[in-house]
């Protein structure tokens, strides 16, 4: 965002021009004092041993999800789930329903704050999408004005933020009906997502089986993407990027990972019913390796997830590799917000399942090559923990609107290979 009243660069090339509202007025917050950045988030195991005294006790002495006895003495029919994943599940009292609900927030990481709105809601959408879930009952947003803004700048950029939400909402099939506003030295955006569901209109996240089949449905790098967009103005920074990449390709990068994070994983969660998908999470602030590691360890058979393959924002390896791994992208720990589904599929499903998405992606808003979803590994009998091969396969994804997308997109590529050889 330059200052101009017209979206960034590039943008109607890629065909995302219908993601901007009428009157779109763009903000550069540095230029105001601000910082962007990706929420900072406690470690993984960190988090987990501060938060392992929130849940009540199982009344059946396990950890699994039985049949729970409410306070008022009456059996709660249902699947639950806590601290740990996704979302909770918690059965209610009428009719073996269940409610599933989420919260999520963080710092804005883009320029335009519309966008930014959108990404919020995406984000926090997409735990019910790892559920398999594709409704949402109600929504309620979470934002935090920050105090060094001038009251031009707040009355500008606020209602672009929640319009931004709103919208995202409203693809989304919810709407949103409250939430709270805070005053804080950082803008903060996120929400609350809720819906009362039927048992079968959610997958646990625990019935991965050996010989089932890994499959991701955005490309990583976001963070990657980001960070090169920043360092364009910083040549102590750029230097150190300049050999592998061009500023085009970087913003080319940049384009790509705020389309993709704020694209609702909402058809994901709809193939996941169709392809019979055995468990899934979305890969958010821990990276993909912490993701996974979180989800094989909730699965009731003895599982192993094993990654060979890593879908990645074209050129962003390149990037990681030339800061020294700073990111550790090919890791697997680098943060993502607003990511993609990881997936846990049966074999014979898996390559149906990433060839519709890929239908569906490039039908429903002109994503190509980004679009789709990319089998990265396997599952086999082992000890409910993930791991990368040494030498994953990289596989570079081309930004929307690029050369290298209008070409692939000009192809009938086939689905994607389940050879994970």
């Amino acid at each position: 965002m330059s200052g101009s009243t017209s979206p960034p660069p590039s943008a109607e090339a890629a065909g995302t021009e219908g993601c901007f509202p009428p009157g779109y007025k763009p903000f550069k917050p540095e230029e105001h004092g601000l910082e962007r950045g990706f929420r900072l988030t406690v470690p993984q195991e960190v988090l987990l041993k501060l938060l392992a005294g929130l849940e009540p006790e199982r009344t059946d002495g396990t950890g699994k999800a039985e049949d729970q006895v409410s306070e008022f003495g009456q059996p709660l029919s249902g699947p639950r789930l806590g601290v740990g994943m996704d979302c909770c599940v918690i059965p209610l009292r009428h009719g073996g329903l269940s409610l599933v609900q989420t919260t999520d927030f963080f710092y804005p990481l883009v320029e335009d704050p519309y966008m930014m709105g959108r990404i919020a809601c995406a984000n926090v959408l997409s735990d019910l999408y790892a559920m398999g879930i594709t409704e949402c009952d109600n929504m309620l947003m979470l934002l935090s004005v920050s105090q060094k803004m001038n009251d031009k700048d707040r009355e500008r950029v606020t209602p672009l933020m929640i319009r931004g939400f709103r919208d995202a909402a409203e693809e989304g099939g919810t709407s949103v009906t409250g939430g709270q506003t805070v005053i804080n030295p950082w803008i903060i955006i996120g929400g609350v997502a809720s819906v009362v569901c039927q048992p079968n209109e959610f997958i646990m996240p625990d019935g991965a089986v050996p010989g089932d089949v890994l499959v991701l449905t955005k490309p990583l790098g976001t963070r990657v993407a980001v960070n090169a967009y920043l360092w364009i103005d910083h040549p102590e920074k750029w230097n150190r990027i300049k050999l592998v990449v061009t500023k085009e390709e970087v913003k080319e990068a940049y384009l790509e990972a705020m389309f993709s994070m704020a694209t609702l994983n909402r058809t994901a969660a709809s193939l996941m019913h169709k392809f019979q998908a055995h468990a899934a999470t979305d890969v958010t602030g821990f990276g993909l390796l912490g993701h996974a590691n979180n989800l094989a360890a909730q699965q009731r058979n003895e599982v192993a997830f094993v990654i060979h393959n890593l879908p990645i924002i074209a050129k962003m390896a390149a990037i990681s590799k030339a800061c020294g791994n700073l990111f550790n992208l090919l890791q697997g720990t680098s943060a993502e917000t607003s990511g993609g589904l990881l997936v846990c599929l049966p074999r014979e499903q898996a390559a149906k399942f990433c060839s519709e998405m890929k239908s569906q992606s490039s039908g429903a808003g002109g994503q190509g090559a980004a679009g789709g979803a990319w089998i990265i590994g396997i599952v086999e009998k082992g000890d409910r923990r993930a791991r990368i091969i040494d030498k994953p396969r990289i596989i570079e994804v081309p930004p929307r609107g690029s050369q290298a997308a209008n070409q692939d997109n000009s192809s009938s590529s086939p689905a994607p290979s389940p050879n994970l050889s």
